[in-house]
């Protein structure tokens, strides 16, 4: 039980991490609100992220896409 609720604790902090940075792209919260942390049986930490528009898929890709000055 204990390896399940690490895995959770896992999963919600990441969870989190993953609205704020959606939010920190200026996406709407309808955008990031759908961000659950998921756990299987056997306590592997996951994060469904669902479905989103593909406005923000794109503004996401943007984000995380190594910059041009990156590749120097």
């Amino acid at each position: 039980m204990q390896t399940w609720r690490d895995a959770r604790e896992r999963a919600v902090d990441a969870a989190e991490a993953v609205r704020v940075a959606l939010a920190a792209l200026g996406l709407p919260e309808n955008v990031w609100r759908g961000v659950r942390p998921v756990v299987t049986h056997k306590g592997t930490a996951y994060v469904h992220v669902g479905m989103v528009s593909a406005d923000a898929a794109e503004r996401l890709a943007e984000a995380v896409r190594p910059s041009a000055s990156a590749d120097r």
